[in-house]
């Protein structure tokens, strides 16, 4: 419709100009034509009859042709919501003008209003989302968080830390590298993944590439799932990981385990261990007595050997009463510096006849211990770690290293770590070494570190046999700080 009135509006310009173009012709032609006075003036009359019955109409509408945008102009004014409005006595262009103004500046303070509004909602995102890091990089526990791609976009320190994760090592790196020390756990978030799988509260382990392993109780759910059932088996956009350090939780619980099974052990076979070793005296009796008989060389020998064999056993069975009674234990604040000097200057020909030197160093505390117990337990280490070392081994050394630390509830605690140079142990061992009889030595009776670790126990600590990084095994007594020295 407003295409059409532009076309009329256009045709009636265009005949008002014809019409003043043909006037302006014929004057002249009238005006240069050497007629009389009786021949022009028809030709004046007819061209003043044309010219007015078509110049009114174009007269009439041409000021509402011309007004037109400037009347819509004025309506669209007298519309805007603004406090202008006109009156009776006001200019219209003053109006339009001012109303234009008026719009003008009510929009220049929207958009201020916009910009404000717009600020605030980035500011306020900017502080939910340091507020969200914040969050993340206080959990204690450890947080880890994966795309549906499998890749990290969220990890904390914790994790970090638990998963023995370099700190060079940005978000982004795929599951499979990042979990690489905990397959068990990259195997739950694969599963996760894949199909939605929501694992709680399981248990894995994190190995170091240097062999220090950490025991870690994992939950496992998936990110955003589609349905949000207690049942879901639908993936989700992600996975995320949460991550707890139960090491000692482990350790505490093996250790009460094996505790109580030595201690029902020891009850059980006590009194059959006593009644063992009174018919080994008979026995030991009877083979000194065949020696004092008249007998030719290989009876003899016949006879020596049944009396090593005896003796061999009653050792034995010896250490077995020894390690199952119940012992009480008499505390005194202890050096372990002395004590350490002490076994070291005791087994001083023990290591020279197998060429194998020891080192201390370190800081070595005083503990609250049974002084004679506690160093028992010590040589059985250093013995056992002597032991450890091959006779054909290049580097022959045993390193003992003491040092304090304090746990997150500021307790203090000696630590104090026994390496050795040899072999190591085996990986399906190391949760056996402690276990009574449980040997890997051609000679022994596998008694020693049972008791090394019963006794260290019984104080109140810890004892852990793990791989050191220059390839033979180490062993880490944890015993809490006596009073006086904290």
């Amino acid at each position: 419709m407003a295409r059409y009135e532009n076309r009329v509006q256009l045709v009636l310009a265009l005949l008002v100009g014809m019409l003043l173009v043909a006037n302006l012709l014929t004057l002249s032609l009238v005006a240069l034509t050497p007629a009389t006075r009786a021949v022009r003036a028809p030709v004046l009359f007819i061209i003043f009859v044309v010219t007015f019955f078509v110049s009114v109409p174009c007269i009439v509408l041409l000021p509402r042709w011309l007004l037109r945008p400037y009347r819509r102009l004025i309506d669209e004014a007298e519309r805007a919501p603004v406090a202008v409005r006109p009156q009776a006595t006001r200019d219209e262009a003053e109006f339009v003008l001012e109303t234009f103004q008026e719009v003008v500046a009510k929009l220049h303070a929207q958009q201020r209003e916009l910009e404000k509004l717009s600020a605030e909602a980035g500011a306020r995102a900017a502080s939910a989302e340091q507020f969200s890091e914040r969050i993340v990089a206080s959990i204690p526990s450890g947080l880890i968080a994966f795309n549906s791609d499998g890749a990290a976009t969220v990890v904390n320190g914790p994790a970090r830390i638990l998963l023995f994760i370099a700190d060079e090592a940005e978000g982004g790196s795929h599951f499979e590298v990042l979990l690489r020390v905990a397959p068990d756990l990259a195997e739950m978030v694969e599963k996760c993944l894949r199909s939605g799988e929501i694992y709680r509260r399981e248990e894995v382990t994190a190995t170091s590439p240097g062999g220090q392993v950490r025991r870690l109780g994992v939950t496992v759910a998936p990110i955003d799932p589609l349905h949000n059932l207690p049942h879901n088996s639908l993936p989700g956009r992600g996975s995320l990981c949460l991550l707890t350090d139960i090491t000692e939780v482990v350790q505490l619980r093996e250790a009460v385990t094996l505790k109580r099974n030595l201690e029902s052990l020891g009850e059980m076979s006590a009194g059959l261990a006593h009644e063992f070793k009174n018919s080994l005296a008979t026995l030991h009796g009877y083979a000194q007595l065949l020696q004092s008989f008249e007998m030719d060389g290989r009876s003899r020998e016949s006879a020596a050997a049944l009396l090593h064999e005896v003796r061999g056993l009653s050792d034995m069975v010896t250490a077995f009463l020894n390690f199952a009674r119940p012992q009480t234990l008499a505390l005194e604040d202890v050096s372990l510096r002395s004590l350490i000097d002490e076994c070291q200057s005791e087994l001083q020909s023990f290591f020279a006849e197998r060429r194998v030197s020891l080192a201390v160093a370190g800081e070595f505390p005083d503990v609250s211990a049974d002084e004679r117990m506690l160093r028992q337990a010590m040589l059985n280490l250093l013995r056992n770690a002597a032991e450890a070392v091959d006779a054909d081994a290049v580097r022959r050394e045993v390193d003992v290293r003491g040092s304090i630390e304090s746990d997150e509830q500021g307790a203090r605690w000696a630590q104090i770590a026994v390496s050795d140079t040899g072999s190591g142990i085996a990986e399906q061992d190391l949760q056996r070494v402690f276990i009574p009889f449980f040997t890997t030595k051609t000679k022994g009776h596998g008694v020693g570190l049972a008791l090394a670790h019963r006794v260290v126990t019984e104080h109140g600590g810890t004892l852990t046999a793990s791989n050191a990084t220059t390839g033979g095994a180490a062993f880490s007594i944890r015993l809490p700080v006596a009073a006086r020295a904290v």
